[in-house]
């Protein structure tokens, strides 16, 4: 039995399959799911888990190089934009804000995976884009 990381095993999985430049999205509990990606559904209830908790525990396993969001984001969910914002500061991470939410599910269709957690607070959705390690 793992003592530490990620439990999840899906999860796990997915992080050591990464190569340079493969997504990853987290989302809220009403993101839909392209066709042919994998979804690794963690909601329990509505608002658990969390999206911040989820990405923030992804980023401390990943080796991310830049992080994607919808700009809808910025206006209608500013407690998650600003939190985003001091997990992945603008000097260590690439931002690429998408012009809106239908760009945004358009881009998850690259995606490995798709997390889907209980976050019930709109547009709380980001891809993941792995950097490499050396």
């Amino acid at each position: 039995m793992q003592k530490v990381g990620i439990l999840n095993s899906k999860i796990s999985k997915v992080l050591a399959d990464m190569g340079h430049t493969d997504k990853i999205t987290v989302g809220d509990c009403g993101l839909p799911t392209p066709e042919g990606i994998s979804k690794i559904d963690l909601a329990l209830k509505l608002g658990e888990p969390k999206f911040i908790d989820v990405v923030s525990e992804i980023a401390k396993y990943m080796e991310i190089e830049k992080v994607y969001v919808a700009s809808e984001i910025k206006t209608k969910n500013s407690d998650q934009w600003n939190a985003l914002r001091k997990l992945f500061p603008e000097n260590k991470y690439k931002w690429i804000i998408l012009n809106n939410h239908e760009e945004f599910k358009e881009l998850t269709k690259s995606s490995k995976a798709i997390i889907r957690t209980g976050e019930i607070t709109p547009f709380s959705n980001i891809v993941l884009e792995s950097g490499v390690i050396f």
